[in-house]
């Protein structure tokens, strides 16, 4: 009863359905990998980008707030002023890095990856 042609082609043709289904699964899982590492390494390097062009911003706001200050308390005051309010802002980072950057950077690398 178990043992007749029809039964054996049914098992046969299941066979070659599921080995057909893993090979898609394989295909698909591949795909969302490469597809997930794409998306990080965009958003990487348009972080750079941006980070460098803020730089660029900040060192030409920098030099011209020491040359506005400068005709009312001297070129080094000026200069060391602006040093100043960069070394509060690097210890204002410093305290607040994880809310600033690890939790958001936690939240979206899991966004990306999760979808």
């Amino acid at each position: 009863m178990f043992s007749n042609d029809q039964n054996i082609e049914t098992i046969g043709q299941l066979v070659e359905v599921l080995k057909h289904y893993i090979g898609l699964q394989n295909e698909y899982l591949r795909l969302d990998v490469i597809e997930k590492v794409v998306r990080l390494i965009t958003a990487l390097l348009i972080a750079a980008v941006v980070t460098l062009l803020i730089m660029i911003i900040l060192i030409y706001l920098s030099f011209a707030a020491a040359y506005a200050m400068a005709p009312f308390i001297g070129h080094a005051w000026a200069f060391c002023i602006v040093a100043a309010v960069y070394v509060v802002l690097f210890l204002l980072f410093l305290a607040f890095r994880k809310r600033w950057v690890e939790k958001p950077l936690v939240k979206f690398l899991a966004s990306l990856l999760m979808e």
